[in-house]
């Protein structure tokens, strides 16, 4: 799924950005949730450390490039509830206020009418609706009323429009063919692609576009019409997707336009050109076969940019940047001489280049693109990750992490580089943890290749002392072992348990080449397992390393990983945690959703005998090796995930138990691939930690 910028199927990881889906997060009448006062003891992050940081994300430059609007997310565990607030300061850093406290949070906030107001998304009245108010958060005004919950929104240029949108009902309800059975539960399923990665598809995201009077909405337009397709895209599409044309006349989309077993087969979007006048669209990419997503136009309204995958099926194909000529049609791929992602790209004031996030090497950057000559150059070095950012003419303010510290806003000199940091917002915390030293190696591989490996160390590190010590392996598959901080993964956590933390960028991400990213499809159980145990292995050479007590752990392809290597380790490790891992390959082929991935990377379905690629996937699927299991293992998993099924957790305890395997089982009936909820997240790091300390220490 990365026609999300940072976000990738099976990251297993947090999400870093706050989006629109943060309305959702305080519906119930609670006390406040703002920012806490810390204490840290003896310097040692806790989980309950981990969940007092504020989760800063979507930062919004204001028309005027005089002030910055970004949102915090704060965190209960006693409520077990998160809230959202607004902050705005001056570009430089200064006069930084918070705007909101409410309970109930503010999301996609965006300045609008010049920079005299800021809109924003708020459930303040029972659904989630567009509000206004001054920049110092005072005179709230609802100017919506829409039937449901608007989910995303923005302002056309020149105000006179709102583009937004929702869900609306998809498909039949059980009722609706038997009235007279209305508190039936049973849904009747007549097609693929019925669940998707945490819900029951019974209702799709449409984009509607309305006239707006500078108070209210009126003549409400479906631009889809009754088509029955998603815009924007499932599950992680949000305004990102949807484009305005510096005249208003013309809003740029993106959209899948399948459904059923043919949606659940390819990965083919595409970018339309919806006439708001005449309500006409044109398909601008028709023939590019795989991910088309995220239009922008250039400030002048002449050329159109957005990200492109060439392969239809591939969902982790090299993230391209096209821009376009709307008047000749002439498509240019400008990212052609760079060997990696376009992951978040906005345009340059001269039309003729475009700024981009991109991730190379396990760092991410910020990169600028010239058209005419497709030379990329970079903007930022060093050992962190740049996510988004806003333009601001001579400067880039954007958002910045690494494994040691969370999100806070840059301001990043476009001709130099040079960044300056402008809020502060976990500085209390910060300067009371310890963080352990984080070393990138290269390590060689069995082909004789060098792989980067991020190696972290508990804090107050002392060489001379043996160290248990943890391999981490990435979910994905395809998603970079960067310079990320998690909520959940987060390597300097496990580091401040006592732990040496291995991070191997092993064959299968990207940031290192497309051949490097593409080695793993139809390889699995093959050559990045051989990175693995490469990685551990020479760490493990170490004096400060304990190799008797050895562990590993990871998530979705990770916990794929994990199995795969409880089987075939000979007995290096003496501990396994996965969550939300694959245990039977074939198995997972019919229990998923998203056929396309199962296909591109498992190399097809079981029963096809003459398909070598898939026979080699499958008999290198973990479940055939549990006969070679010999080490205690933890597994975790949600049951409402629908991406890699809960069942295939208790069939791994199962077969633990029945193999006389010390074994635990962490299961979660309200969590999906991911934990959400805060105190279910603290439980997974209370047991993690328990787990492995009951082996390894």
């Amino acid at each position: 799924m990365k026609y999300k910028s940072i976000m990738a199927m099976f990251l297993g990881a947090s999400i870093f950005a706050c989006n629109s889906s943060d309305k959702k997060e305080n519906e119930d009448d609670a006390s406040l949730i703002g920012k806490a006062s810390v204490t840290v003891s003896g310097g040692i992050m806790t989980p309950e450390v981990l969940y007092s940081f504020g989760r800063m994300g979507d930062v919004q430059v204001s028309p005027d490039r005089s002030k910055v609007l970004y949102g915090v997310s704060y965190v209960s565990i006693d409520q077990n509830k998160t809230n959202r607030e607004l902050f705005v300061m001056n570009i430089d850093g200064s006069d930084n206020k918070q705007i909101t406290q409410t309970k109930k949070s503010e999301a996609n906030a965006i300045w609008v009418k010049g920079s005299s107001k800021i809109a924003f998304l708020s459930s303040e009245s029972g659904s989630s609706q567009i509000w206004e108010m001054n920049p110092d958060g005072t005179d709230r005004v609802q100017i919506s009323e829409i039937e449901g919950d608007v989910s995303g929104f923005s302002y056309s240029p020149d105000g006179k429009k709102v583009l937004f949108y929702k869900n609306i009902k998809f498909g039949e309800r059980t009722s609706d063919i038997y009235p007279d059975l209305p508190q039936a539960s049973g849904r009747i399923i007549d097609d693929l692609m019925y669940k998707h990665w945490s819900e029951w598809v019974e209702e799709i995201p449409h984009s509607f576009v309305a006239d707006f009077d500078g108070s209210k909405l009126s003549n409400i337009v479906d631009i889809l019409g009754d088509e029955p397709y998603e815009c924007p895209m499932l599950p992680f599409g949000g305004m990102e997707q949807l484009a305005w044309s510096p005249d208003s006349k013309t809003i740029a989309y993106t959209c899948r336009k399948k459904k059923g077993l043919e949606y659940s087969l390819s990965t083919n979007s595409d970018i339309y050109l919806y006439n708001v006048d005449s309500k006409e669209t044109k398909n601008i990419t028709e023939g590019m076969m795989g991910y088309d997503t995220n239009p922008i136009f250039s400030a002048d309204g002449k050329l159109i940019a957005w990200q492109s995958m060439e392969r239809d099926g591939y969902e982790s194909d090299k993230n391209r940047l096209f821009v376009m000529d709307l008047a000749s049609g002439e498509k240019i791929y400008v990212t052609e001489n760079f060997d990696y992602n376009t992951d978040f790209a906005a345009w340059n004031d001269d039309n003729k280049s475009l700024f981009i996030v991109s991730c190379v090497e396990a760092k991410t950057q910020l990169w600028n693109v010239d058209i005419a000559t497709k030379e990329v150059k970079a903007i930022t070095q060093g050992v962190h990750d740049y996510e988004s950012f806003g333009y601001a003419g001579d400067k880039l303010i954007a958002l910045r992490h690494s494994m040691s510290q969370p999100n806070e806003i840059y301001s990043v000199n476009v001709s130099t580089g040079d960044a300056t940091q402008l809020t502060f917002e976990n500085k209390e915390i910060l300067d009371q943890v310890k963080m352990g030293k984080v070393e990138e190696r290269w390590i060689a591989t069995t082909d004789n290749k060098k792989m980067l490996t991020w190696v972290v160390y508990p804090p107050n590190f002392d060489p001379n002392k043996k160290y248990p010590t943890i391999l981490y392996c990435q979910g994905g598959p395809q998603s970079t072992v960067s310079q990320f901080w998690s909520y959940r993964w987060n390597l300097q956590m496990m580091a401040a348990n006592g732990y040496i933390i291995v991070a191997p960028n092993r064959r299968g991400l990207p940031g290192f080449g497309q051949e490097w990213l593409e080695q793993i499809s139809g390889d699995y159980g093959g050559q990045n397992m051989k990175d693995y145990l490469s990685a551990i292995d020479e760490l493990a050479k170490e004096p400060y390393v304990d190799e008797t007590k050895l562990g590993c752990t990871g998530a979705s392809y990770g916990g794929f990983s994990v199995y795969w290597l409880a089987g075939n380790h000979n007995k290096r490790f003496k501990a396994f945690l996965s969550h939300a891992g694959i245990f039977n390959l074939e198995a997972q082929y019919l229990e998923t959703e998203e056929m396309w991935f199962a296909n591109w990377d498992l190399g097809g379905s079981y029963w096809d005998r003459n398909n070598s690629i898939a026979q080699r996937t499958y008999t290198n699927s973990p479940h055939r090796f549990v006969d070679k299991w010999d080490t205690p293992i933890m597994i975790t998993h949600g049951e409402l995930d629908y991406r890699i099924l809960a069942s295939q957790g208790m069939m791994a305890f199962n077969a633990a138990k029945l193999r006389g395997i010390p074994a635990r089982m962490l299961i979660y009936p309200n969590e999906n691939h991911w934990i959400s909820q805060p105190q279910n997240g603290v439980l997974f790091q209370r047991e993690f930690f328990r787990w492995f300390d009951e082996y390894l220490k």
